[in-house]
């Protein structure tokens, strides 16, 4: 039986590139996030500088992965409605019977997700603890616990640099604000309580900050002149996915839990991918 991943926020970027990589490597693959077609616009979602919305969608992914061979499954979820996240993991589970590793990529990236602090307002903070506490505690304690009924399983949370430490310019010059940066330090505490609490039990869990990564939504918010700027500090998505794939299928990857892993130099000095800064 193939074992299968379960990727969020899937329909492109981070989690697309998350999804081909583990299926090239043998596994089926259940993708979710709240875009299914090509060209859907959602609230609170990022758009290009056009205002229409960014490319990609779960549709196209799993024809992807499908293309390589393995199962998809496409799951529509939204991160700030719990009701459709616990339906999204008893979907995978109905059809798959299994999950065997899960990667909480899916994140709340509203425009106003880095407003100033004497701007923000609490109906943000409210989608942030939805988006980036709540759901990833309540999708996570789901496949856990069939995670521990089939002996284990590894789950990969996906974190910022804004989640571990403090901006280096203000919000309003292009720093990240108090919502994203509280959002993501929630997230970066969630891997170690569980391979504390659950690691005797076949749980392995991961914190993975994958640096600045050069995806449509990054070209959404700093704009084609931002991403030249960028570029000697950035990777391609495919990094972090292959880190992704390593941590959930490499024997020794078991020692680099209860840390976070700075996915562009962990991957280099591994040798998980060539080194693509002189391509």
């Amino acid at each position: 039986m193939a074992k299968v991943a379960f990727i969020t926020g899937a329909s492109r970027g981070i989690g697309r590139e998350a999804a081909l990589a583990f299926a090239r490597a043998g596994f089926d693959v259940a993708i979710s996030a709240r875009t299914l077609e090509e060209g859907e616009s959602h609230a609170h979602a990022l758009r290009n500088a056009d205002g229409k919305p960014l490319s990609g969608s779960l549709n196209g992914t799993a024809a992807a992965i499908r293309a390589l061979g393995r199962k998809a499954l496409v799951v529509r979820m939204d991160l700030l409605d719990s009701a459709s996240v616990l339906g999204a993991s008893a979907a995978v589970f109905a059809e798959f019977g299994r999950i065997d590793v899960l990667v909480n990529n899916a994140v709340y990236q509203g425009s106003d997700l880095n407003l100033p602090f004497m701007e923000l307002q609490a109906e943000t903070l409210e989608r942030v603890l939805q988006g980036y506490v709540m759901t990833p505690f309540l999708l996570t304690r789901a496949v856990v616990a069939g995670m521990l009924e089939q002996g284990g399983g590894v789950v990969i949370n996906v974190t910022s640099g804004a989640g571990e430490s403090d901006p280096p310019i203000a919000a309003s010059k292009g720093g990240w604000g108090y919502a994203y940066g509280a959002g993501k330090a929630a997230v970066s505490r969630l891997s170690g309580v569980l391979a504390i609490e659950l690691g005797e039990r076949g749980i392995r869990a991961y914190t993975v900050n994958p640096g600045v990564v050069t995806t449509d939504a990054l070209k959404a918010t700093i704009g084609d002149r931002g991403l030249i700027a960028l570029r000697a500090g950035s990777a391609p998505p495919e990094v972090p996915a292959a880190v992704m794939l390593w941590l959930a299928t490499a024997e020794q990857a078991v020692d680099y839990q209860r840390r976070t892993i700075a996915a562009q130099p962990f991957a280099l000095e591994h040798g998980i991918v060539p080194d693509w800064r002189h391509a």
